[in-house]
């Protein structure tokens, strides 16, 4: 997220589902197979959520078929430039050179809008450790916490690219970064600390599906993480071409607290992405409805 990028696996699907997206309104018949919308999708709950949404809508109330791919971040951007992908519905500003040579020089993507979720990256600590320490949330204050928060800060998985060697550096703390392994495992940590009154330093983020149960309080760091509003983009072929799925993914957007709704189903009840869109449309028509422009 910002400086968050998952190293995610499948994108060599890329090439095996590539495809113009100028065909979708060329004149296809009730009678004919319409081809796809290509949509870039994720590892994470949040992001899987966004696509299994859009999906879910374009499917059953346009009638427009759709695969979902996965894809890293940079990979999608070269696929949303080459048309091999259509849309990316959530981008974090993770690689900002492949923005700029896609949208500014090349004009092979064009922004779609505002996500309607502001993202944001930092360091954060439970709650009951915040209000016992609350020192501890300045940045000044939080070497003097190192030994009782166990001299590190907690991460992920491994592959994700962040910045918290340097900030530790920058700001001379006696810390270690300590990987979780992985998302879930991140989780795993976050919910026994919170459970078991034990203090903890993690790198986290929001919007996630994990602080509509666990209150976590952010440490003030110096600028490090800016906040930043989550953008959608399309491939400039399909924007123009694509008919009423580009226009309702242009339309599309949603609230933090929807799409955390979303994404626990997904992460925390065991549900499929597609099962949890269906739920969540089913429950919001006028949402839905809102997107349709009707």
């Amino acid at each position: 997220m910002p400086i968050r990028h998952p190293l995610l696996a499948g994108a060599g699907a890329l090439s095996l589902v590539a495809m113009s997206a100028c065909s979708l309104a060329d004149g296809v018949t009730e009678t004919e197979e319409r081809p796809p919308v290509l949509i870039a999708m994720p590892a994470w709950p949040g992001g899987q959520a966004n696509a299994a949404v859009a999906a879910h809508v374009l499917e059953n109330e346009l009638g427009v078929p759709v695969e979902r791919v996965e894809s890293g971040q940079a990979d999608a951007w070269d696929a949303l430039g080459s048309g091999a992908i259509q849309a990316i519905l959530e981008d974090w500003g993770a690689v900002p050179d492949k923005a700029e040579l896609y949208v500014e020089h090349k004009k092979y993507v064009v922004d779609a809008g505002a996500l309607g979720i502001t993202g944001h990256v930092g360091w954060y600590v439970p709650r009951a450790f915040a209000e016992a320490h609350p020192e501890a949330l300045d940045w000044h204050r939080l070497g003097e916490f190192t030994d009782q928060l166990g001299g590190r800060i907690l991460q992920g998985d491994p592959q994700f690219a962040t910045r918290e060697e340097t900030i530790i550096e920058d700001l001379g703390l006696d810390l270690r970064t300590a990987a979780a392994g992985s998302e879930d495992a991140l989780v795993a940590e976050i919910y026994r600390a919170e459970r078991g009154g034990t203090p903890l330093l993690t790198y986290f983020w929001q919007p996630h599906w994990l602080a509509e149960e666990v209150e976590l309080v952010e440490v003030d760091l110096p600028g490090y993480y800016p906040h930043i509003e989550l953008r959608k983009y399309l491939n400039a072929e399909f924007a123009a071409e694509g008919g009423e799925a580009a226009e309702f993914l242009q339309r599309f957007s949603w609230t933090e607290r929807d799409q955390n709704e979303v994404a626990g189903l997904i992460a925390n009840e065991g549900m499929t992405p597609a099962a949890a869109a269906e739920r969540w449309v089913t429950e919001h028509p006028d949402a839905v409805a809102a997107w349709l422009g009707e």
